[in-house]
């Protein structure tokens, strides 16, 4: 049985915010904001595809327990790294209102 590769669904491409080219404030918003949505897509498709392995296997089809096991355990990594991002995104918010102004 061949062993399927995990692919990091969940790392997205942020742009550099201190690149060399010269951007707008807006266009960097808008890229980190869709990689933040498509981030988010990931996470709900991998969480919808490790539930229909699980409901399969519930209802008696011929579904191979590893690829469940499997599927469950990718998208526990992918969640955790979603709320690790979530931690940081909410620690910098609050960072930046204890700041003085």
């Amino acid at each position: 049985m061949a062993i399927q590769p995990i692919s990091p669904v969940l790392i997205p491409a942020i742009p550099e915010l201190g690149s060399t080219q010269k951007s707008s404030a807006s266009s960097n918003t808008q890229q980190i904001t869709q990689s933040f949505e498509n981030m988010l897509t990931a996470l709900n498709q991998s969480q919808l595809n490790s539930d229909a392995l699980v409901e399969k296997m519930a209802r008696g089809e011929s579904v191979d327990l590893h690829a469940v096991m499997i599927g469950m355990e990718e998208n526990n990594v992918n969640f955790n790294v979603a709320l690790g991002i979530r931690d940081k995104l909410v620690e910098a918010y609050r960072e930046v209102m204890r700041m003085q102004v």
